[in-house]
């Protein structure tokens, strides 16, 4: 499974420094000195050309932005990116690629979307490009689950840039006087959240991102995956929302509140960081893009008493509860630059010296670029991946998800009944899938 609306971070004092001291090229939060210079080979144009970027700002995505547009403006090209947060990056996305004529030539996409977007004919596909530069670029050693991820009825439409997926922190020095281990399933979890609570003054030990709008979908896709369920069945083109498991994946969340904030359902990823930050909760569970910000003393004073593990799983089964994003580049339908210029571009920033200069703030795509060393949480986040739900790569996915997203968050608050929630996401899932039976 795969759903993930990942709402990004912005840090107010990081944001004042790229402003005030330009530190932070191409409208970025990660500084433009860390950027890689690498190979970016297309044919210079004759006349001066810019080539728009649109790519939300985070620590794990910006390392790629940067390189590319360090590494390829150059021979009368200027590569230009503006900072945003990823619900602007969403809204500016269909609004580009609405026209006839786009904003922008290179998007960040990710799996999540990317079935609907080509779908729709809105991307290019990219693999008569992929075969002509692969060798230049090294693309083959790109990872090839992350290189499935994005594609779509056997096409290749987005070229891998990194993976999140999630990982908990928690507080060590905590766990350890409690003698608490780390939780591998969601009993396990509300047994250390209860101990934390009755023998701390921590009144609400864990922190989750379930933001009303976005994130709280995320966690009941989690939750179903971790059970062992689809939210579709392509082979019937039925929705599996009223059955067990679903009733249970939403049961599960009802069964954590009582360790978190009542605010939850306000909270996405970095107000949840913020938690952490400043110890409010002693454990957690984001993406991976988020946890190198944990791991920085600039940050917290406890970054140094936080340590990472794999998610739990919610009942103990093959599945952890998890959500796999594939983060890559993708080249729009509406662009007037040729698509040969574009893909070099977008190679570069995923090249080898691309993908080690991004450590340890991404999970990179490239095989062999991650080890256990790479950070505090490369371990954790590579078992993550190792038992990760599968991923429904269809076009009705990210549609039946925005449309049941504002169901479960009433189930979470209470306002309505599981069996109730669950025979309103059937419902409302049956109506999408009628349009592709």
């Amino acid at each position: 499974m795969n759903i993930s609306r990942r709402p990004i971070q912005a840090v107010a004092l990081v944001a004042a420094t790229c402003l005030v001291a330009a530190a932070c090229g191409a409208g970025s939060r990660t500084a433009s000195e860390t950027a890689a210079e690498v190979e970016c080979d297309f044919d210079a144009p004759a006349e001066a050309t810019d080539v728009n970027v649109l790519a939300y700002n985070s620590s794990a995505i910006d390392p790629f932005t940067n390189t590319m547009v360090k590494s390829c403006s150059k021979d009368n090209t200027t590569l230009q990116h503006e900072p945003v947060d990823f619900a602007g990056q969403v809204q500016k996305t269909t609004a580009s690629l609405a026209g006839d004529t786009g904003t922008y030539d290179i998007l960040e996409t990710y799996s999540f979307i990317l079935p609907e977007l080509a779908s729709q004919d809105r991307l290019q596909p990219l693999d008569e490009l992929w075969d002509e530069h692969a060798e230049a670029y090294g693309l083959d050693a790109l990872n090839e689950d992350m290189r499935q991820a994005m594609t779509y009825d056997g096409q290749l439409f987005g070229l891998p840039m990194q993976a999140q997926m999630f990982v908990m922190v928690y507080r060590e020095d905590v766990f350890e006087d409690l003698g608490i281990e780390p939780p591998t399933t969601f009993d396990e979890l509300t047994e250390a959240a209860e101990t934390i609570q009755q023998e701390t003054d921590m009144q609400y030990p864990l922190a989750l991102p379930w933001l009303a709008s976005a994130d709280i979908v995320t966690a009941y896709d989690a939750a179903m995956g971790s059970l062992g369920a689809d939210l579709t069945d392509p082979d019937t083109m039925e929705a599996n929302l009223d059955g067990a498991e679903s009733k249970q994946a939403l049961e599960s969340m009802l069964d954590l509140k009582p360790f978190m904030d009542p605010e939850v359902t306000t909270f996405d990823q970095p107000a949840v960081q913020q938690q952490m930050y400043n110890g409010s909760a002693a454990m957690s569970i984001m993406f991976s893009g988020r946890m190198n910000d944990l791991s920085l003393e600039s940050n917290s004073q406890f970054a140094d008493s936080f340590a990472f593990a794999a998610p739990p799983s919610v009942d103990g089964g093959d599945f952890l509860f998890n959500s796999l994003s594939v983060d890559g580049w993708s080249i729009p339908h509406n662009t007037d630059v040729p698509a040969d210029t574009l893909f070099q571009m977008i190679a570069s920033s995923v090249s080898e010296d691309a993908s080690e200069a991004s450590i340890p703030a991404a999970y990179p795509a490239r095989e062999g670029a991650v080890t256990d060393d790479s950070s505090p949480y490369a371990a954790a986040a590579t078992e993550s991946l190792g038992a990760s739900p599968p991923a429904e790569p269809y076009p009705w996915t990210s549609q039946i998800s925005n449309e049941i997203t504002p169901i479960v968050a009433e189930v979470v608050l209470g306002r309505t009944s599981v069996d109730d929630g669950a025979q309103r996401m059937q419902a409302a899932a049956d109506k999408i899938l009628a349009e592709y039976r």
